[in-house]
């Protein structure tokens, strides 16, 4: 039941209608992606000139590993609105743009899932 209820707020997140949730989510995915940004940018200096071990053991650090996570999940959402607003922009007709927002939506999804497991698997590897 709470799975269902999870489901179907996800399923809004993305909903084609819901405009005024849309710009929400939106301008909420960017601003946390600001903070979580430089703590990228600061990651990715130090892991340029640090060992391949040594960037592994940063990134197993749970909170540098929900930070990712928080990342990856803020950016493939806002990533996934943009895109859709784009599409509603400048695809006339309703059929083709429902299918490609929905076909962005999934492929987006894809690349989340793809992401986390990664990460994932770099937790859990060691």
């Amino acid at each position: 039941m709470i799975f269902k209820l999870l489901l179907a707020k996800l399923v809004d997140c993305f909903s084609i209608h819901n405009a005024t949730s849309h710009f929400w989510y939106q301008r909420v995915t960017a601003l946390a992606l600001i903070p979580l940004s430089v703590w990228l940018i600061l990651f990715l200096n130090t892991a340029l000139s640090a060992p391949y071990a040594e960037t592994v053991s940063w990134l197993s650090s749970p909170l540098n590993a929900a930070a990712l996570i928080a990342w990856i999940v803020a950016v493939i959402f806002h990533a996934a609105l943009g895109v859709q607003v784009v599409i509603e922009d400048y695809v006339s007709t309703i059929s083709t743009r429902h299918l490609a927002i929905r076909a962005t939506n999934l492929i987006f999804l894809l690349l989340g899932v793809a992401a986390l497991v990664a990460i994932f698997l770099i937790l859990f590897a060691r």
